[in-house]
């Protein structure tokens, strides 16, 4: 009975399986029903409500108002600040960044940092390379004549140089051919005494066919004021022209600037008169020898002196150019031309004498000094 009821049960329970299997599945089909047309409408116009299309994502319309691109080809840029912009102030400017130790680490790590240097002696630190024991060149011994050259046996007594010295200059003994006939004139000077005092002579003149147109000798006192200046004075004595005069001399002679020896005295008269007169001249060395000198010469008065020929202001001008060799220093012949010329109220005069008011003349001469 038992046997019998098993199979039956086995059938019962799966005819109740396949049952419970059909509505199953009818249940979850009946889930899919087909769509409601107005709900599918409604998605429809949600949808459409999305659609970016139509929410102006497209490109943007190009605006008629707005300008056209530039043509820069026509702008001038040079008027343009096309410079950097401004550093943005980032409030770091009222910063004091010195004592922020902002400074390299290694400066920081320095124990020499602040020390002077300057004060310190390096060649005894020991920085440089070791100096070479043993010179490049050897060395010869010193012998007995080395010592005896180097130090001569002295027979006499050191002394300094003599304080007393001199100079005589013979400057220009010439002779020429003149308009009126032969001519002879000389210019001599000499000193006497220190470097910084000394005793001045001065002379010179002229002959014209044989008679003595002017002559004068000076005695002048003179200090050196500078190593190329002295200061003179002293006196004149006019021999010719007219009768004997005396001046007082004073003056300043020496070398100027670019070398120029020049020559400026003034004259001071028993009757008030005064007179000046300034002379310069400037060697040209066209070799050690042969040299070149042009010299001018210009006289001043300041009242007329009928008796000599002589007028107030401007009396007379002296160009000359000499060309003498040195066949020794303190020898040498030159030849050279001279022109001389009156002017003012001298030239007045020469001419109311029937004389010419200037004259020129090629001249010969010998240079001496010693």
């Amino acid at each position: 009975m038992s046997a019998l009821r098993t199979p039956q049960r086995a059938a019962l329970a799966a005819a109740l399986m396949l049952v419970f299997a059909g509505a199953a599945q009818a249940q979850h089909h009946a889930g899919h029903t087909p769509p409601d047309p107005s709900k599918t409408a409604e998605t429809q116009q949600a949808q459409d409500a999305h659609d970016h299309s139509k929410m102006g994502h497209a490109a943007p319309v190009k605006d008629e108002a707005q300008p056209e691109a530039m043509d820069h080809s026509k702008t001038d840029h040079s008027k343009m600040d096309h410079g950097p912009a401004p550093a943005k102030d980032e409030g770091h400017s009222g910063m004091d960044h010195s004592k922020m130790g902002h400074a390299p680490a290694a400066a920081k790590d320095d124990p020499h940092a602040g020390m002077d240097h300057s004060q310190m002696d390096h060649s005894k630190m020991g920085h440089g390379p070791d100096a070479p024991q043993q010179p490049r060149e050897p060395i010869p011994p010193i012998t007995d004549a080395d010592r005896a050259a180097a130090f001569p046996p002295i027979s006499q007594h050191m002394e300094h140089a003599r304080e007393f010295t001199s100079y005589v200059l013979l400057d220009r003994l010439e002779t020429g051919d003149a308009d009126h006939g032969r001519s002879q004139a000389w210019e001599a000077g000499a000193w006497f005494g220190s470097d910084l005092n000394r005793l001045w002579l001065r002379s010179e003149g002229e002959r014209e066919d044989g008679r003595t147109e002017s002559a004068d000798l000076e005695v002048l006192y003179g200090r050196s004021v500078s190593p190329w200046w002295d200061v003179v004075v002293g006196a004149k004595h006019d021999f010719q022209p007219g009768g004997s005069q005396d001046w007082i001399a004073v003056g300043v002679q020496g070398l100027s600037p670019y070398k120029f020896e020049v020559q400026a005295t003034a004259y001071i008269g028993a009757s008030g008169r005064v007179a000046a007169n300034i002379e310069a001249e400037y060697d040209v060395l066209l070799t050690n020898r042969l040299i070149l000198q042009p010299v001018v010469e210009a006289e001043f008065n300041s009242r007329d002196d009928i008796a000599r020929g002589v007028g107030q202001g401007f009396s007379k001008l002296e160009a000359g150019l000499r060309l003498r060799y040195e066949f020794h220093r303190r020898f040498a012949p030159y030849v050279g031309v001279v022109h001389e010329r009156s002017f003012g109220a001298t030239a007045d005069l020469r001419r109311d004498e029937g004389e010419a008011v200037s004259d020129n003349r090629v001249v010969a001469g010998v240079r001496v000094w010693f």
